[in-house]
């Protein structure tokens, strides 16, 4: 996988071959383990292999993830890997026709419905954590009066402080300083809004 490479949807094919829920879950699947094979995937999502190897060959197509390097096993399984390290869309490539935004706003609607999903989940599962997880998991909303263009500066330097971790993240895999680690989320939405 490239560094720090972002692939900005917008085509409306690609947009819905990643709103489906099952796609969701085995492309962070897959994003977390670096590579793996539609079993391993399907062990980690409690589906079945076909239906997993169904909708990689659909995550392929859209040029999400591809083919990568077998790993380890017999080599008859196909591996894959992300093409990238972000997928992100932009308001202002849905907007200049309403089918294109409703498709946009219910992919959306996707995506926060499995975080906040994740958050829940996290919440009724944080006994099982270690103290030192639990104190380092946090959960915090900021308010702001900023103009459009703030905004924007504020999403870059996120985006930027996120890829210093995920970097770091990734070296000490590599280098296979994998004690103590453990995969974690970090959710953001920046947004305007009236009270």
């Amino acid at each position: 996988m490239a560094a720090e490479k972002n692939h900005r949807v917008k085509d409306i094919d690609t947009l819905k071959a990643l709103g489906h829920p099952l796609r969701i879950k085995l492309y962070r699947a897959l994003f977390m383990a670096g590579t793996a094979t539609a079993s391993q995937l399907a062990d980690k999502v409690d589906e079945p292999v076909s239906l997993v190897s169904y909708h990689l060959r659909k995550l392929s197509a859209h040029r999400i993830i591809e083919e990568a390097e077998p790993g380890s096993g017999d080599g008859r399984e196909r591996w894959w890997r992300p093409v990238s390290t972000t997928i992100s869309t932009r308001d202002e490539d849905w907007r200049e026709a309403p089918e294109r935004a409703a498709v946009h706003a219910a992919v959306s609607r996707v995506y926060a419905r499995q975080r906040y999903e994740m958050y829940e989940e996290h919440l009724d599962t944080r006994d099982a954590w270690s103290d030192d997880w639990r104190g380092a998991s946090f959960s915090s909303e900021y308010l702001f009066t900023l103009t459009a263009e703030e905004l924007q500066e504020l999403g870059r330097e996120l985006d930027e402080l996120v890829a210093k971790w995920r970097e770091r993240g990734t070296a000490a895999r590599e280098a296979g300083e994998t004690q103590g680690r453990e995969n974690v989320v970090l959710h953001v939405n920046g947004f305007p809004f009236r009270t």
